[in-house]
Order: structure tokens, then C-alpha cells, then sequence
């Protein structure tokens, strides 16, 4: 059985919230910083992947 790779979001800004997008099977919001040497972070509960634009295809 294969597993899902998480979804990877492109966003324009270094702080942005993640809910799991499912609504009441999301998961609590929660706010997120992109550090802008690394250019990405991942959400803590569904492991969704958040790339800022400058750094699309280097991560």
C-alpha cells in the first residue's frame, strides 16, 4: 500500500495559517512562519508543505 505525498502550496507571503482545508475533518488553524532562508515550512498536523513563490523548484 503506498502512501500520499503531502500537498505542496506555493504562497506570496512568509506568514500563513493552515486548517487542513476539510473543514470539520481539518485540523485546528494554525499559523506558520516560512523562515526566508529555507523558503518552505510544513504544517505540524497534516504535513501539507507551504513554498514561498521565490523559492518554487529549489526546494
Amino acid at each position: 500500500m503506498a502512501t500520499e505525498a503531502p500537498e505542496i502550496k506555493i504562497v506570496d507571503s512568509h506568514r500563513i495559517a493552515c486548517d487542513g482545508g476539510e473543514g470539520a475533518l481539518g485540523h485546528p488553524r494554525v499559523w506558520l512562519m516560512i523562515p526566508p532562508e529555507e523558503g518552505f515550512v510544513e504544517c505540524p498536523y497534516c504535513d501539507a508543505k507551504y513554498v514561498h513563490r521565490d523559492f518554487e523548484g529549489k526546494v
